[in-house]
């Protein structure tokens, strides 16, 4: 089978499909292209990664290489046991490696890299930049300047406008550091905020967050009415037990009043684990229950859900 056979089918999924045809495929790079890998190009805080709900290529900015993080979710896939390979941020070597990396992914010269070659065109495009990485990028001390940093590589002009998307938990956007680097987003530029249930005895089980459901729900509240954000949620099979249905129906009315709070939530979007999780009890869920979540959502509330 050469490159062009793959091509079509591939390229043209999304959501669910994409994410089975690509997990199917005899791959080589598969627990690198399709994972989180964190050497790319020996880089030390940029990575890439390929995904259904990034809907291809995104680059990732590490912002806790010390893996700092106030969640402790049992579908996570950071290995806490392993030292981190580095303790701080050095933004001169991230702005270096950003622009190195974009400069691999718009001149195609990523499709040579063993990691991706043979890999469809339509997916090494490049959608988005994403600050996230193995912890809580909101925690990380350099927030505004690592923001700054980024930024300033996209203002340069020398390489195409690209969008920032920042992946969260949501329990620092009432902190006035964060509120101060998300002064620097345009309107291109997206929030993604983590919502697993809809109740504090889920997200205690599924999260462990440490913190009040109500706080979260109220910091999505102060940025929603602001700018959209969209909502991502994990749903994942624990202990061989999917999530019970009167929490999906609790998880759906804590939208319901988010929306009706006049939160702007653009797009829900519901997937599982689907790379490996250090938490050996949790697991992928099924499609159809997946499905059954996001049709739950579309009728308690109106929004937008897509499943991954």
């Amino acid at each position: 089978m050469n490159r062009t056979d793959l091509e079509e089918p591939i390229a043209a999924a999304s959501g669910p499909e994409l994410n089975r045809r690509i997990l199917a495929r005899p791959h080589q790079a598969y627990d690198t292209a399709f994972g989180c890998p964190r050497n790319f190009l020996n880089n030390h805080f940029i990575y890439v990664v390929i995904s259904a709900r990034a809907r291809g290529l995104s680059i990732g900015v590490n912002l806790n290489p010390d893996k700092h993080c106030n969640f402790h979710c049992a579908y996570c896939e950071v290995n806490f046991a392993e030292p981190p390979r580095e303790t701080a941020l050095d933004l001169a070597v991230l702005a270096e490696e950003l622009d190195q990396t974009l400069v691999w992914v718009h001149t195609g010269k990523i499709a040579e890299h063993p990691f991706y070659h043979g890999l469809p065109v339509e997916l090494l495009r490049l959608r988005q930049v994403n600050l996230s990485g193995d912890g809580e990028p909101t925690l990380c001390p350099q927030f505004v300047e690592a923001l700054q940093t980024v930024v300033h590589v996209r203002a340069r002009g020398r390489l195409p406008f690209f969008k920032l998307v920042l992946l969260t938990n949501g329990t620092a956007l009432d902190q006035p550091q964060v509120q101060e680097g998300l002064k620097l987003f345009t309107r291109h530029d997206e929030v993604w905020v983590k919502l697993d249930g809809g109740t504090q005895a889920y997200l205690d089980k599924v999260n462990q967050p440490g913190c009040p459901i109500d706080h979260i729900l109220a910091n999505i509240l102060l940025l929603a009415r602001r700018r959209p954000v969209v909502i991502q949620s994990l749903f994942p099979m624990i202990g061989g037990e999917e999530p019970p249905e009167e929490e999906i129906e609790q998880y759906a009315l804590r939208l319901k009043e988010l929306k009706a709070a006049g939160a702007q939530i653009p797009l829900v979007q519901i997937y599982s684990a689907t790379r490996p999780t250090a938490n050996s009890e949790c697991s992928h869920l099924l499609l159809k229950s997946l499905s059954r979540i996001a049709q739950t959502v579309r009728r308690k509330t109106g929004l937008t859900a897509e499943v991954f």
